[in-house]
């Protein structure tokens, strides 16, 4: 089982896990908290390149980089050589039981290997099989090889990241392989729910992060606007961005005309109100900087987070920058079952902690049951269930086929 609750919505569904880094893994780490069965099918020897990848080196020489940690809990191993034709065997046998596939490999990878989507359909007419990628399966970059920083700079979203002193600036997280992720997981559930199943997902990282800039892509297409970056203003409307406070940076959205009465009188400067420049929201908008500064002569006089504290009261959104420590340690996440502990993980001498996925169902944080694998853990067990006797299986971790 690889959630806490087996009546998860993905219970009974069965996935296979070709996939390596973040975009893949991420998109299996949400079916797994979701209830899914996931086997990760790793290289013989090396395995996804994540375990090699992250913060702590001793972790990563060991093949339980935290990079792998980060997405892999609830699922287990299997190492299979594809370039054998005994690995494409079981490979196949393992489709035939299975659900959906999931691979992140270049476009035509695994149609060379032997085991593409036409392939396998031969196994299970009924597969799902997803495939991601950074810019689809057609068109001129398709067989380019993709990272994160590559699809942010090509997506646009670097242009508009940062303020006019420092853009084009990376987003602070792999944006585009998270959403990239998000984007197959999602397909992958309405594929499930289809009344025939079968079929093959081509999901772009390019495309998914496109999809998810609506308002700067709209604003060009309809409006004929060329997006600018615009720091940490919110060029819809003003005051609101990030504001100056004795301590730190507090946003605030004031986006209503209501909202930006009720900041003005409890900041003391209701003479704001009726200053013609800040009289419309175009004002404002056209006078942000002027208007900036005004309220942070007062806002520079206390905290940031008691500042929140008193306009949320108000019905004005705001709310502190803070930093990762904080926000993790706050009681809103801390109280919430967002983190799951794993006292004892392969490899790794200490407990690990590691985030859920931002769901609740009926009120409960759906989470894996077991730590991240170690490479090829579950391989005996999963070619036992497939009827490899111990010899054969003996014979194939000789020969290198597992």
């Amino acid at each position: 089982m690889a959630t806490d609750e087996s009546s998860g919505p993905l219970n009974g569904v069965r996935v296979l896990d070709l996939t390596n880094v973040l975009a893949g893994p991420f998109a299996c780490h949400q079916l797994v908290h979701l209830g899914a069965e996931v086997i990760k099918v790793e290289t013989v020897g090396q395995g996804d390149l994540a375990r090699n990848l992250g913060a702590d080196p001793a972790l990563s020489s060991k093949g339980m980089g935290i990079s792998f940690l980060a997405q892999n809990a609830g699922k287990s191993s299997i190492t299979l050589n594809l370039k054998d034709a005994r690995g494409k065997d079981v490979l196949k046998q393992l489709v035939a039981n299975a659900d959906v596939l999931v691979e992140n490999f270049r476009p035509g990878v695994m149609d060379r290997l032997g085991v593409g989507y036409d392939q396998l359909q031969r196994s299970n007419p009924n597969l799902i099989y997803c495939a991601i990628s950074g810019f689809g399966q057609t068109g001129p970059w398709a067989k380019r090889p993709a990272y994160d920083q590559i699809v942010q700079g090509l997506s646009g979203v670097m242009s508009i990241t940062g303020d006019t002193t420092n853009a084009p600036l990376r987003v602070g997280y792999p944006l585009a392989d998270t959403v990239g992720g998000l984007t197959a997981a999602m397909a992958i559930c309405a594929a499930l729910n289809a009344p025939v199943r079968g079929t093959f997902i081509d999901v772009s990282m390019l495309e998914a992060v496109l999809a998810t800039m609506g308002w700067v892509v709209s604003n060009h297409l309809v409006g004929g606007v060329t997006p600018q970056p615009n720091g940490n203003e919110n060029p819809t409307s003003a005051p609101s961005g990030a504001f100056q406070c004795a301590d730190g940076l507090i946003n605030i959205a004031a986006n209503k005309d209501d909202q930006w009465v009720s900041l003005a009188r409890h900041l003391c400067r209701s003479d704001l109100l009726d200053a013609p420049a800040f009289a419309t929201r175009e004002d404002r908008k056209a006078n942000r900087l002027r208007l900036k500064a005004e309220l942070e002569t007062v806002l520079t006089t206390r905290s940031a987070k008691d500042w929140a504290e008193e306009l949320n009261g108000l019905g004005v959104p705001a709310g502190a920058v803070m930093s990762v420590p904080e926000i993790l340690a706050h009681p809103q996440i801390s109280d919430r079952n967002f983190i799951k502990r794993f006292e004892h993980v392969q490899g790794v001498d200490h407990a690990v902690d590691l985030v859920s996925i931002g769901t609740m169902l009926d009120g409960k944080r759906p989470t894996a049951d077991s730590p991240p694998p170690a490479l090829g853990q579950d391989s005996k067990r999963i070619l036992n269930g497939l009827g490899y006797t111990q010899a054969e299986i003996d014979t194939m971790r000789r020969e290198g086929v597992i």
